[in-house]
């Protein structure tokens, strides 16, 4: 069973220290003053029921049209209008299944549901094939057979499922107490993207009535928190540890401008993963850890709120943005927002309405010729891959973000 706050809170609440963190933190907090962050008057909603519902028809009608078109396929990103075509391995699989899920769950479009159990089938053949499966099985099967499992009941998605999560358990370090992200040379790298992967093993623990799956999602969100984050809240992206023994080597730059930059795609995993490593665990150095990127993430937005891909990257007028990253800060800030005692409960829901509204009006594709919902998306600007574009991961976590304004709590993840 989940963890409670209560029960792992101790009598000084919930800002005491756990021993995996700094004694006194420097995080940037929100400023209260901010416009969008005014709480004195709790009743008034930044998140208007007919915004709301409007950005979540405009994206529903457009997915609907898209699906016409891309059918079961695995879109990644979308250059020149199209989404294009990836591996059936590739890390991104989960999300266009996992916006057909959405969606689904809204309006029982049996169209819908038909392109997303064939999606979850041919993923079949990565398992069989193994060798192109890295730490991402999570994002991969929690929002495809975990999503079908809970929306339907399928046996056969537990069965994937669980499957699923044995294969990232494979990849857990016992030494470093690490997840290994990639395979190759890099046997002893492990990244911040993981922290998102991890919901898959505290499901399978839930499932099977097994803590080990817990024991190892918990032990790699720690290494992430003692070597991941910083005391201001801003995270490394890549960590290279000693596979034999365990120890620190180095901290990469990986998708960041440098070592000690703060990627923002990276903070906004931070934020959500840790948020759902204690929604399952009840463990309060991970809601700690959250609200501390959290604070980071919101204080670092620019005026118009659409993060740049890495907030310490020199700002000009050519400095890419990264919507995607702001799609996932704003449904891990709502997640968040259901969690954490007030004020910041409040102004971690206010500044993901803000968030999701400047995404809207600043980044949505809603004209005909583009498929994907949200413009200002970036890959990696380290290597020059899928700059101002549309990116599917962060189509489905904007989606997901409204999802949940309209009252839907049950999560994929």
């Amino acid at each position: 069973m989940r963890g409670t706050v209560s029960s792992r809170r101790s009598s000084g609440g919930w800002h005491d220290r756990q021993a995996t963190g700094p004694e006194q933190s420097t995080a940037p907090r929100i400023d209260p003053h901010f416009p969008f962050m005014n709480t004195r008057h709790q009743h008034e909603t930044l998140a208007p029921a007919a915004w709301i519902n409007a950005a979540w028809d405009r994206s529903a009608a457009k997915l609907r049209r898209t699906s016409r078109r891309i059918g079961d396929t695995f879109p990644h990103v979308s250059k020149n209008g199209r989404y294009d075509a990836a591996p059936v391995h590739w890390w991104t699989a989960g999300f266009w299944p996992g916006l057909l899920w959405l969606v689904y769950r809204e309006t029982h479009d049996d169209a819908l549901r038909a392109l997303a159990e064939s999606c979850e089938r041919q993923l079949d053949r990565t398992i069989v094939e193994f060798d192109d499966l890295y730490h991402d099985v999570g994002f991969m099967w929690s929002l495809t057979a975990v999503a079908r499992y809970k929306l339907l009941g399928a046996d056969d998605s537990r069965r994937r499922s669980l499957l699923a999560a044995s294969l990232l358990a494979s990849r857990f370090n016992l030494r470093g107490r690490f997840l290994r992200a990639w395979n190759e040379d890099r046997v002893g790298w492990a990244i911040i993207d993981s922290l998102m992967n991890l919901p898959i093993l505290y499901w399978a623990s839930e499932r099977l009535g097994d803590p080990r799956f817990k024991y190892i999602a918990m032990a790699h969100a720690d290494t992430a928190l003692r070597h991941f984050v910083r005391d201001d809240g801003s995270c490394r992206h890549i960590v290279s540890f000693d596979p034999v023994t365990g120890d620190f080597i180095e901290a990469l730059g990986g998708q960041g401008e440098s070592p000690d930059s703060a990627w923002s795609r990276g903070s906004a995993w931070a934020l959500y993963g840790f948020t759902l490593s204690y929604k399952y665990t009840g463990e309060v150095r991970y809601l700690e850890a959250a609200s501390r990127v959290a604070h980071f993430f919101v204080s670092h937005l620019p005026a118009d709120l659409v993060p740049y891909w890495d907030f310490r990257a020199p700002v000009t007028a050519e400095t890419p943005r990264d919507s995607s990253a702001g799609a996932c800060a704003a449904s891990g800030l709502l997640e968040l927002a259901s969690l954490a005692p007030t004020p910041d409960a409040a102004l971690f829901q206010n500044a993901a309405v803000a968030l999701l509204r400047a995404l809207d009006t600043q980044c949505g594709a809603w004209d005909a010729d583009e498929e994907g919902l949200l413009r200002m998306g970036t890959g990696h600007v380290p290597e020059g891959q899928n700059i101002n574009v549309s990116l599917i991961y962060g189509d489905y976590f904007f989606v997901e973000a409204l999802a949940k304004l309209r009252g839907q709590r049950e999560l994929f993840w």
